[in-house]
């Protein structure tokens, strides 16, 4: 059978310092799968999107922001990772420059500035796998990581990765 998953984005807005990133605390709409998590800000492409074009269009959308400078920190396949199983794909942004004022919170819950160190402790409710990929997200290495992480009943089941 082929691999059709749903492309999305994924992008992770750093503070002026660096220091900080803007997460949604997804608190909005109790029957959202990641309800109560921190995520990221992006969504699924549209038909006629590049990625770049999709990662700048829910950026602006989920937090108002217009991109000046992204990065593609990575790809991750993660089959079986919907909620009926369906499988995704995701390009990774990290976004170091935007211009505009995110407001307190979006149809998906309160937007939040966080330590990018709590985010790597863990200190947060996300994703189950996130904690595999997102110190790729935020190293030093300039190098795109290419990632797969199986998903069966809402967990990672595996993770493996190459740059």
């Amino acid at each position: 059978m082929p691999y059709t998953p749903i492309l999305a984005t994924l992008g992770f807005v750093l503070s002026p310092s660096g220091q900080e990133v803007l997460l949604v605390h997804r608190n909005a709409r109790p029957q959202d799968p990641a309800y109560g998590r921190y995520n990221g800000l992006g969504g699924k492409l549209e038909p006629h999107e590049d990625v770049v074009a999709g990662m700048r269009r829910e950026i602006l959308e989920e937090a108002g922001l217009t991109p000046l400078q992204l990065s593609l920190r990575g790809t991750i396949s993660w089959p079986g990772f919907g909620r009926n199983g369906e499988d995704w794909f995701g390009f990774i942004f990290l976004i170091p420059r935007w211009s505009g004022v995110p407001p307190a919170a979006n149809a998906e819950g309160e937007l939040h500035w966080v330590s990018i160190q709590k985010v790597l402790r863990q200190e947060l409710p996300m994703w189950p796998g996130d904690h595999y990929f997102l110190p790729l997200v935020f190293d030093a290495d300039p190098r795109p990581f290419h990632g797969v992480m199986p998903y069966q009943n809402g967990q990672p089941v595996s993770w493996q990765y190459h740059r």
